[in-house]
């Protein structure tokens, strides 16, 4: 069932292009070497958002003290950001029937894309 759910939502809840973006998003950070953790970030939920089904995360217990500032800047560069866009597209998403798994991926993903810095990402059993 997941692996269905997974295409579907690559072709109609923009797992691609989700992903395509953050990608992008990620090398464009790590053209520089203060932006390389922002690109892994980047790249992080890039992976997440071309297969969301069956995956979670945590934070494993390490929100240290350096990853607590760069989620700060994170947050203020482009946490909101995302997650507003995420949460937009979560919203019309759950009018429907067939699209409220694809909206609480979107939930999913806001949360992440708020502090993803010391956020680890599992395979769900």
């Amino acid at each position: 069932m997941r692996f269905i759910l997974n295409i579907l939502w690559a072709i109609f809840g923009g797992g691609v292009i989700l992903a395509l973006e953050y990608a992008l998003a990620g090398l464009v950070c790590c053209i520089t070497i203060v932006g390389i953790p922002f690109g892994m970030q980047c790249f992080k939920l890039a992976g997440l958002a071309l297969f969301p089904f069956g995956k979670d995360y945590d934070d494993g217990g390490k929100r240290g003290t350096g990853n607590v500032l760069l989620n700060v800047l994170w947050f203020v560069f482009a946490g909101v950001w995302i997650c507003i866009t995420h949460l937009a597209a979560a919203v019309p998403l759950a009018v429907t029937i067939i699209g409220i798994p694809f909206a609480l991926q979107h939930v999913k993903l806001a949360l992440l894309a708020i502090f993803p810095f010391g956020v680890r990402i599992r395979e769900l059993p």
